[in-house]
């Protein structure tokens, strides 16, 4: 009944225009604000939804969002010069090393979050 309708994924922010900045100039990403919500707009033609939930949000427990790089390790220090803070996992199934980069098994990988606390990655492509 859905295989062929276009879809697209979401996750919700306390506030869409605090969070705009961090999408638009930090991470480079084009987005749009219309509605009160942010539409990303990812490589690809791939869009995501980012929506308010106000008082109601609470961060994903789980990554919401994954962004394919070639070199993970780089990626997380341009992204460092730019403030982004990224996760330290120490002493846990997913400990990262002092480049923050998760080399425990399976791709590479990176975790940070946006200023609503949700968690996002850099992962190896």
């Amino acid at each position: 009944m859905l295989a062929d309708v276009p879809a697209f994924s979401g996750f919700s922010v306390d506030d869409p225009e605090r969070v705009l900045p961090f999408y638009r100039d930090v991470l480079g990403l084009r987005v749009e604000l219309a509605d009160g919500m942010l539409r990303l707009h990812l490589g690809g033609g791939t869009d995501v939804l980012v929506y308010p939930k106000g008082g109601a949000h609470a961060p994903g427990s789980y990554t919401v969002l994954n962004f394919p790089v070639r070199d993970v390790a780089a990626t997380v220090g341009a992204l460092r010069e730019r403030g982004v803070a990224f996760e330290r996992y120490a002493g846990t199934a997913v400990e990262t090393d002092e480049d923050f980069v998760f080399r425990g098994g399976g791709p590479l990988i990176a975790w940070f979050t946006d200023p609503a606390g949700n968690t996002l990655s850099v992962i190896e492509a």
